[in-house]
């Protein structure tokens, strides 16, 4: 609300509050004077003064007739016929009055008898002014924008109108957990409710509803009654409340709620008029799973291997990984379980490879000239890899391991390329001939 008055000049300057002034702003003294006593008054003046005119009627007037009236007019017109100076000193006398009666009446017309309330504050006066809105200025009343004034300050006045401001009081609304500021003229809480329009049958009302609302305002939370229904254990349960949360409306309704439940909707939300909560009885347990976590391959070049051949210089192994899951029953019905944490047990370890990077040689003298894939389809069915059942032979001429070292290979004879184990057996036919493939050694010489 404004809180500057109003001027006739155009000024305008701070007001205090209408509690702590004179009677409507500034202290009245009565200088009015009822226009009874005005016309009392002339009327005091005019008996005062009739016998004087009469008696300058009659000093003045047409002589009486017969005897000592006659002769003592004669005997004064015979000195001049002059009026005596009483006379003159009375005439102006009687003008004024005549004066003063008229502008009594005058006066009177303009003079009004109304009636101002500010704020339920009732008082009688007189006033000269025209409107109310030179009433209220001329009483001091200032009114803003959230005032209410009755009738509007540009109404004609009347005597006998009754005139009534009602100061606008500012209030912090929370309505159902929505918040506004609101301006009320009420001057009680229970007032201002029904000023806006707020159902407060079974309502929560913060401050107590006969409180009076100063004109510094009020802070006020309002829960109007709604109706929500709570389902549990195949059960409903529809009850009134102006509960602040979901979990409080619950609790009324005689639901509790023990170890893992839930609700299916906010515990701390607003509950809302016709909502419908579920609640959720939930067992569970926990269960732990065990995974392998791969390993990493690392490679080094070898100069003293040739290239393509891998030789495995550490074995790598998986390392181990423990899953906890969550296994949950919601109401009766078994949940997928879901993954809730997750713990290395044991790390991984590297696996160390060593690639080859020696050329290959062209040859072995004395053995260019043979069959060396009628021995390799005969050993090995043409596979570098393959491995006897007794696991003791590999690769496509089935070396042993000693005698694969011997020839100057690592690791083992199948995971070395197909060109050195061919090599290294051109090697063994030098040394030995064909005797260490007894059964397929006379295909080298197909």
């Amino acid at each position: 609300m404004s809180n500057r008055q109003y001027s006739p000049h155009g000024a305008s300057g701070p007001v205090p509050p209408y509690e702590d002034r004179e009677p409507y702003g500034r202290a009245y003294r009565d200088t009015y004077r009822p226009a009874y006593e005005v016309r009392a008054r002339s009327a005091r003046a005019a008996r005062a003064t009739g016998p004087l005119v009469e008696r300058v009627g009659q000093e003045g007037g047409a002589p009486r007739t017969g005897g000592r009236a006659q002769a003592r007019h004669a005997a004064r017109r015979g000195k001049g016929g002059a009026r005596p100076p009483s006379v003159r000193r009375l005439l102006p006398q009687a003008l004024v009055v005549a004066f003063l009666a008229g502008g009594t009446t005058a006066f009177v017309a303009k003079d009004k008898a109304v009636e101002l309330t500010v704020d339920g504050r009732p008082r009688a006066l007189h006033t000269f002014a025209d409107d109310v809105r030179e009433l209220l200025a001329e009483e001091g009343v200032a009114v803003g924008a959230h005032d209410v004034v009755a009738p509007a300050p540009g109404t004609p006045l009347m005597s006998g109108d009754e005139v009534a401001v009602r100061y606008g009081r500012p209030v912090q609304l929370t309505l159902d957990g929505q918040r506004r500021q609101v301006w009320t003229t009420a001057q009680t809480v229970a007032g201002a409710l029904r000023q806006l329009g707020v159902r407060a049958e079974g309502a929560y009302v913060s401050a107590s509803r006969s409180r009076r609302i100063g004109r510094e305002g009020l802070v006020l939370d309002v829960r109007t009654e709604r109706t929500v229904t709570v389902m549990a254990d195949g059960r409903a349960r529809t009850i009134r409340t102006n509960a602040a949360t979901v979990q409080e409306a619950v609790a009324e309704a005689g639901v509790a709620l023990r170890g893992q439940d839930a609700l299916s909707v906010a515990p701390g939300s607003f509950p809302r008029d016709g909502q419908t909560v579920t609640v959720l009885r939930i067992t569970g347990s926990k269960e732990y799973r065990e995974e392998p976590i791969p390993f990493h391959v690392r490679r080094r070049k070898d100069p003293t291997l040739f290239r393509g051949t891998e030789v495995v210089a550490r074995a790598g192994q998986p390392g181990t990984r423990r899953i906890t899951y969550s296994l949950r029953t919601v109401n009766g019905v078994k949940q997928k379980p879901r993954r809730i944490g997750a713990e290395v047990v044991r790390e991984p370890r590297t696996q160390l490879m060593r690639v080859g990077t020696k050329p290959h040689p062209d040859s072995v003298r004395g053995a260019e000239h043979l069959n060396w894939e009628a021995l390799a389809a005969c050993e090995s069915g043409g596979r570098p890899h393959a491995v006897d059942a007794s696991g003791t032979y590999g690769g496509l001429y089935q070396f042993d391991r000693h005698t694969w070292h011997r020839l100057g290979g690592s690791g083992r004879p199948q995971d070395a390329p197909a060109t050195e184990q061919t090599y290294r057996a051109k090697k063994l036919y030098v040394r030995q001939g064909a005797s260490p493939w007894p059964h397929c050694g006379s295909r080298l010489y197909r």
